[in-house]
């Protein structure tokens, strides 16, 4: 009976949500990036609240881990560590795309096609991954720079479903392939539910002192003139 909070801060949506042995109970939403470091531990403190849990019934924290913007990587790992060493609570690190993936194949239950999470990473690169319907990697997390070919031959053997804030600029080059779906979804920690108490029962927990996000790439910042 895993009770774990989970926290996922990776793209401009952030959210909180608690869930049972995988089952979500509830989650809040906050759509503004900028509010995640002051909203987070607010919706930590009401999730507990109106569910009636004390910290101490807890059984671990979840977040997502990356990658995603590093700004809001930094927020929702920092914060899912403070809650951590004041609770004493293990933590969780649970992988953004493969968090992305288990949400649509949750809502789409198309056991033969393939799933790819797409973050931006700007200007034609994005954050990606492929999974089939188990959850099984087909490609790794990766940032790619994406060009017409770049999944030709995946394309040509499956139907694949696109989703997530980086797959737009993909449909602007592929829109017209017949294998290739382009879904709504909105991120969610919701999303994170199963992995995290799957991750719980298998006790692969990380180190509270050395863990730090999966960036997948270094951050960068123009220098000003």
């Amino acid at each position: 009976m895993a009770l774990i909070l989970n926290i996922d801060t990776a793209t401009t949506t952030g959210s909180v949500s608690l869930s049972r042995d995988g089952q979500v109970i509830q989650t809040l939403v906050n759509e503004k990036q900028q509010d995640h470091a002051a909203t987070m531990i607010v919706f930590v403190q009401q999730i507990l609240k109106e569910q009636g849990i004390v910290p101490a019934q807890l059984d671990a924290v979840a977040v997502s881990a990356g990658p995603g913007s590093y700004t809001g990587l930094r927020v929702g790992v920092a914060t899912a560590k403070g809650l951590c060493y004041a609770w004493s609570k293990p933590l969780l690190a649970i992988s953004t795309l493969q968090m992305m993936a288990q949400g649509l194949i949750s809502e789409v239950k198309n056991e033969q096609a393939l799933y790819c999470p797409m973050l931006d990473a700007r200007r034609q690169e994005v954050f990606m991954g492929l999974y089939d319907a188990r959850l099984q990697e087909i490609m790794p997390p990766q940032a790619m720079i994406l060009e017409p070919n770049s999944l030709d031959e995946q394309l040509a053997a499956h139907q694949i479903y696109f989703f997530g804030d980086g797959s737009p600029k993909w449909q602007l080059m592929i829109s017209s392939h017949k294998n290739a779906i382009f879904a709504e979804y909105v991120i969610s920690a919701a999303h994170m539910a199963h992995l995290s108490a799957q991750a719980y029962e298998k006790k692969l927990f990380v180190d509270l002192a050395y863990f730090s996000p999966f960036y997948l790439k270094p951050f960068y910042s123009p220098q000003k003139p």
